[in-house]
Formats: structure tokens, sequence, C-alpha cells
């Protein structure tokens, strides 16, 4: 019986070695081999969203949120075991040392939970590969549809398209239906605004052919308050293939995050690429509410990097069409009373959850090899004057 077990643990052992070399170098040709990256989002990719995705679309709530706090209590679990084992090999060579007799063997519990770990963390780092790190080896969307587009532009061609960005703003403003309080109103459902994103998702995918296809419901975190102290709107789970979003931030950033997130399950996993295909299908939707949702979602890009341009020279600035006090108002991530209402329960304060949450994002990017971390968002402005003026 004991060598039977043997002969299975050694197995087992085995399938896992070449397991996680496999993984190792999937990734490892990701990066070498041209055109891999393309392929497999052409031909692979696909597969995952319209079976894995489809079948995580049935829940009614976020999937991954659960599986990223089981994950994160997995872990947990793992170090004070860790700790428990260390300070237990401590007193074992402390026991000998007076030449007392104590048992230095592993509880068979604590030996399985780390076997459970371990084929859990390899799992995770499979889907991780599949959903994320081989979706950063392909080609850009600006490769892939602008391929002629100038990658410089002046001064005047920023100011030019920042001026166009801030009247439509303006203009889509005084359009929007409103509550007694001035905030904007969405004449449907969450699940309409869900749909809704769908069909501009749809839409899009006419003229850029690898945006066609399935799309899962955009499903709202059930600790947005929490994603709030992160200044999180929207989060992809690789593990569920689901885009979630933040259910408390303010509405017009709503159509804006859904389009963001769903760009993602399309195989586009830079953020500033997110950041442009949503814009795009935000102004394309022929839904009012969405149009104006996508021009504020690239207005403060647009205005830093128009302030920048002018060496900061406010007199400069303020020659310019100045945004209005409407899109102001509406160019917020949280109201004042959901700021108030989330801060007064906080177990953590706001702050500090922002800067470690800043610092793992960063850290995340910078590992899937976008060097500029979090700034990398701010690259949508290069997207958008290769598609304006290309």
């Amino acid at each position: 019986m004991g060598h039977r077990r043997e002969k299975k643990r050694h197995r087992a052992l085995k399938i896992y070695g070449v397991w996680a070399l496999l993984v190792i170098l999937v990734n490892l040709a990701a990066g070498v081999v041209p055109g891999l990256g393309d392929w497999y989002i052409r031909h692979v990719f696909p597969i995952w969203v319209n079976t894995y995705g489809r079948l995580m679309d049935l829940f009614p709530f976020s999937v991954g949120e659960w599986m990223l706090c089981l994950g994160v209590a997995a872990a947990c679990a793992a170090l004070v075991l860790g700790l428990a084992l260390l300070l237990r090999g401590m007193a074992v060579l402390a026991a000998r040392a007076r030449k007392v007799g104590i048992s230095g063997k592993c509880p068979i519990w604590i030996r399985r939970y780390y076997i459970f770990f371990a084929w859990t963390l390899l799992s995770v780092c499979t889907v991780m590969t599949l959903n994320c790190s081989l979706l950063y080896q392909a080609s850009t969307f600006s490769e892939q549809y602008f391929p002629d587009a100038r990658k410089t532009h002046t001064s005047e061609e920023l100011i030019e398209l920042r001026n166009l960005v801030v009247e439509r703003c303006n203009a889509l403003a005084r359009e929007m239906e409103r509550d007694s309080e001035g905030a904007v109103v969405y004449d449907g459902s969450a699940r309409d605004m869900q749909e809704e994103a769908i069909r501009a998702m749809r839409l899009l995918g006419q003229s850029y052919g690898q945006l066609d296809g399935y799309y899962p419901h955009p499903k709202p975190f059930a600790a947005s308050d929490f994603f709030c102290q992160q200044y999180m709107q929207g989060y992809y789970f690789p593990f569920s293939m689901e885009a979630n979003y933040n259910d408390v931030m303010y509405i017009m950033n709503k159509p804006d995050t859904f389009c963001h997130e769903l760009a993602h399950l399309r195989g586009y996993i830079y953020e500033d690429e997110a950041n442009f295909i949503s814009f795009l299908a935000c102004i394309r939707s022929g839904d009012s509410v969405f149009e104006y949702s996508g021009y504020l979602s690239v207005l403060n890009y647009l205005d830093n990097d128009f302030y920048k341009a002018v060496g900061g020279d406010r007199e400069a600035y303020l020659a310019q069409p100045r945004i209005s006090a409407l899109v102001q108002t509406d160019n917020i991530f949280v109201t004042d009373r959901e700021w108030e209402r989330i801060n007064g329960k906080a177990l953590i304060d706001t702050e500090t959850v922002d800067q470690v949450s800043d610092v793992l994002r960063d850290t995340s990017l910078k590992a899937f090899g976008v060097s500029d971390g979090v700034l990398s968002y701010n690259r949508v402005v290069q997207l958008l004057l290769e598609w304006y003026y290309g």
C-alpha cells in the first residue's frame, strides 16, 4: 500500500513539473515567436470567452471577485501555516538540544493543504497566461488599424482635438436629463445600460473586426465601496473572464467603464487601447448618455496634455474654449455624498488604500512589460490623435 501511494505521489509530481514547464515555455515563446500572440487572440482566446465566459455570465454576481477573496484567504492561510511550521521546527531543534523527545513530523493535513495550494497556484498561473500575459504579446490596436498614421503631432493639433472634445462635452452636458440635485439620469435600468454597452461594442466590431463577437454582461462589484477607495472604476478578471465595474461611482463613468472592460475581453489588454476603444464605442453608440460618457472619459487626458503643451501658461490655457461648470460637475469619480458615506464606515482610510493600490497596479503592469505602469493610461492621447488625423 505504501509503495502504491509513493508511486502515485511520484506520478503527480511528474505531471506538476511538466505542466509548470509548459506554462513557462508558453510565456517565453510568446515573447520571441513573431505573431504568436496575434494567432492566439484570433483562434484560441475567443474559445475561452465563448465557453467559460458564457458560463460565468450565468451568475448574477461577480465570480471573479469571490475568487479573488478566496485566493487572498488561501495565501494568508499558507503564510500562517508556514510560520507555524517554522516555529515548530525551532521548537524541535531546541528540544533536541535539551535531549527531549519531540516529533518533528509535519501533520498530514498541513502537507495536504500545501499540495492543494501548489496545484491551485499552478492553475492560476495557467489561466493568467492564457487570459492575460499572452495578450500583452499581440499587435496593438494602432498597429492593426492605423499602420500608416503619423506618430508625431503638433501642439496645434493637440489643441484642436482638445477643443473639439471640450465643445462636445459642453453641448452634451446641456442635453442630459437630470434629477433635482443636478445629477445625470439614465432612462433605463442597470441591465439596460449593460445591454447598450454590449450593443455599442458589437457595432464598433463592424469597423474593427477583432471587436466583433460575444460579450458577457458587465457585473457590479459587491465591494464597490472598497474599490472606490482604490479609485478603481472597473476590472477585468482573467480567471473568470468577467468585466466588472464599480457600482458606486458617478453614473457618467459607467458607460465608458463598461466598454473599457469589455474591450479586454476581445484581446486588447493595454489600458490606453481599452480607453480608446471605449471612447469610440461610446461616441458611435447613438445614445447621448454613452456619447457624453465617451467624451468625458478622454477630457482630462487631453486637457492635461494641452496644459503641458502650453508650458503651464494660464493665459494661453484660458484663451481656448473653457470647460463649462456643468461639465465640471459631471467630471467626477464619486459624489461628495457617497465619499462621506464611504469614509464614514471605512476600516482603513482611503489615502492608505489608494497608495497601496497604486503600487500594486503599477507593479503588476510593469511585470507584464508595460514599462510606464499606470502612466500607460495617458497614452490614449496618442491614439486619439492618430485616429482623428489619420
